[in-house]
């Protein structure tokens, strides 16, 4: 049977493209092969240098920082293992002391904050345990985010949450806050107040008066809110986490 015109050259357009396909899923195999060399090879002088800065980098927290993010740029997590070279070098063990201490003052304050401590109140306490050593006070809010991240592996009992302006809380007791919960936290944060109303919350956020209710009670029952009702023409709610007398409070 005669072929149709074209279909030979239909059927060599396809032999190339299968060719050019091949060719280019070549390369790039190339490309990221060498990639992960480079990778190896960048791994390989980043342990060198901790090696031979460990020092530097337990007891510098800006030190500390610029290796924190040379590690993150090449996916090197110091926390993930106590093992192998980071054990040996200390540095997750610098962490790993830190979060057992972030722990510590968690479950010390739950009864006055309800499970919620900013990090700078945390970062305070923190440094008068450790003692007046310059080692002890040099202890940073990043060296406090990478620890606390850490609890992560409990579950939601520990978690790090957001609240603003580079404000941030860590949740020390079961169950994950709603996102009404965390507007409110939120609200009362970059207010700077530490507090909020039922009308600060329908005039902020647009909330209907029951919305704004619930989340409050909530929160009132689960210890993270203070009621007041003292002076004022309505009830205010307080939350400790937020509140910086509570950073200087025994």
């Amino acid at each position: 049977m005669r072929r149709r015109a074209g279909v030979g050259a239909i059927h060599k357009q396809k032999l190339e493209q299968e060719k050019y396909r091949d060719k280019g899923t070549e390369i790039q195999e190339n490309q990221l092969e060498q990639m992960a060399k480079q990778m190896d090879v960048f791994r390989t002088n980043l342990e060198d240098f901790a090696t031979n800065h460990k020092k530097e980098i337990r007891k510098n927290a800006q030190f500390r920082r610029h290796f924190q993010e040379m590690c993150a740029a090449i996916g090197v997590d110091p926390l993930a293992s106590g093992k192998g070279f980071w054990s040996v070098l200390g540095i997750g063990d610098f962490y790993y002391e830190l979060s057992v201490q972030i722990v510590e003052v968690c479950l010390a304050t739950n009864y006055k904050n309800g499970g919620l401590i900013s990090l700078a109140e945390l970062r305070h306490r923190l440094v008068q345990a450790r003692g007046r050593n310059k080692q002890h006070q040099d202890i940073t809010i990043d060296d406090l985010l990478s620890a606390a991240k850490k609890l992560k592996i409990f579950g939601n009992g520990f978690s790090v949450l957001a609240v603003g302006k580079g404000q941030y809380l860590v949740q020390s007791v079961p169950g994950e806050l709603s996102m009404d919960h965390t507007a409110v936290l939120q609200q009362a944060s970059n207010s700077g107040r530490a507090y909020v109303s039922l009308s600060i919350l329908q005039n902020e956020l647009k909330w209907e008066s029951d919305r704004g209710q619930k989340a409050l009670n909530h929160m009132v029952k689960e210890g993270l809110a203070w009621v007041d009702i003292q002076g004022t023409k309505e009830t205010l709610y307080w939350f400790p986490s937020l509140f910086s007398g509570c950073i200087n409070a025994t």
